[in-house]
């Protein structure tokens, strides 16, 4: 089960830092991944990180400006995002690979666990 949470209204260039609480799998053992969803847009890959959180990789549209890191002693991913912008409004996803020590896939069906989402909505 994962378990977002952070999301908000913030202005145009301001931050916020989304969480997501895992339990029921060895979170440690699985890469993670964070996706979004704007109104009338297909579900997008944002960012994903190794089981260790030793590797990431980032969306072109957020480079720079997001940072995916986990805690394993926490069970928890989070997405820190500075610089926000309008078109980073979205809903928010955290997702967990099927396969243990997989990892990086920016595909969402190659994803097996989601939450239920949380918005962000920023304001120009």
């Amino acid at each position: 089960q994962l378990v977002e949470s952070g999301g908000g209204l913030v202005q145009a260039g301001g931050s916020l830092r989304l969480s997501c609480a895992a339990s029921g799998r060895t979170f440690s053992n699985y890469g993670m991944g964070w996706f979004r969803q704007a109104p009338g847009r297909e579900r997008e890959f944002v960012a994903a990180i190794s089981w260790s959180g030793g590797s990431t990789v980032y969306a072109n549209s957020v480079k720079g400006r997001f940072t995916i890191s986990r805690d394993n002693a926490k069970n928890t991913v989070y997405l820190q995002m500075y610089n926000l912008k309008p078109e980073d409004t979205a809903v928010y996803y955290c997702a967990t690979q099927p396969h243990p020590y997989g990892w990086g896939s920016q595909y969402s069906n190659e994803y097996d666990g989601w939450g239920q989402g949380t918005q962000v909505t920023v304001s120009s």
